[in-house]
């Protein structure tokens, strides 16, 4: 029997990683019409909480004796996380599931951007060019302006700043920071500020049919994570990371099957653009790495 390889486990790693977290955006989108946000983000954050708490725990990757430049980093970064959880769920419980997320499938571009600028990372022309192209794909899909135009469009982009952001003090952190406890702070730090939140507003009682999709959410979003970690420790990142685009794929199929919704072709033709210019971007920089490895 054939042995997988690594850019295959890791591409399967990958798409796993994106079905789990467009299902949980499925989840807390279908939430809208039973519970607040506030509340919705905070029970979740609850969930995903303590199921964090228990895996960090089981696996020995809980640390806090950390120097302060990186609790400094890791503060700021909760920070990013805070605002990125509202910004893209208040937009994804006011328009399409595909719309939401194709628009969020300019990060790759944005990240490599912010790179070159805040980090010093070398971009050339080829990945310049496919990064304006994949941004002008975006006002394909938002059309500010326009008929088709949706405020809360502009609540995706604040998500993607605040993601890129995140992703950049990321890369920051030293090596003496578990990944898990990264995560498991991001966490608390959500939980507890829409807590505080959803204090002061009416809670909208809990169905059995919400808190079975709440804690759907709190599972799938953790499976996301943990998928997309070990994704990026086997096989190749330029060969790997373009399977983040199959999120798109699954966002078209919930979208319809269980939201009743399908894109415009504008929204169809933008998507392909951002899609087509990310692979386009991953595949410069493995050649670029190829190239540096055999000089």
């Amino acid at each position: 029997m054939a042995m997988i390889s690594d850019n295959i486990r890791g591409s399967l790693l990958m798409m796993g990683s994106m079905a789990s977290f467009t299902l949980n955006d499925a989840c807390m989108k279908a939430l809208s019409d039973e519970l607040p946000l506030a509340q919705a983000i905070f029970l979740r954050g609850v969930g995903t909480t303590v199921l964090l708490f228990v895996l960090a725990r089981s696996l020995g990757g809980l640390r806090f004796d950390l120097p302060w430049r990186d609790w400094r980093l890791i503060w700021v970064r909760n920070v990013t996380e805070i605002a990125a959880a509202y910004f893209f769920l208040a937009a994804l419980f006011h328009m399409p599931i595909a719309n939401v997320t194709a628009i969020l499938q300019v990060l790759p571009l944005t990240v490599t951007l912010a790179g070159a600028v805040f980090l010093g990372q070398a971009v050339g022309w080829r990945r310049l060019t496919a990064i304006l192209v994949g941004l002008f794909g975006v006002l394909l899909i938002v059309r500010p302006g326009f008929a088709g135009f949706n405020f809360y469009s502009l609540y995706v982009l604040a998500a993607v700043v605040m993601v890129t952001i995140r992703d950049i003090l990321a890369r920051k952190l030293s090596d003496q920071v578990p990944t898990m406890t990264v995560a498991f702070l991001n966490a608390v730090s959500v939980m507890a500020v829409f807590g505080v939140i959803s204090a002061f507003q009416d809670w909208a009682p809990l169905s059995p049919k919400a808190a079975m999709q709440l804690g759907g959410a709190s599972i799938l979003i953790i499976g996301g994570y943990i998928f997309s970690v070990s994704a990026m420790r086997v096989g190749e990142i330029a060969v790997i990371a373009p399977f983040r685009y199959t999120a798109l794929l699954w966002a078209l199929v919930l979208g319809l099957l269980v939201f009743a919704e399908w894109p415009d072709a504008l929204t169809l033709a933008g998507s392909a653009v951002i899609v087509v210019m990310g692979v386009y971007t991953f595949y410069r920089e493995r050649r670029i790495s190829r190239e540096n490895a055999a000089g």
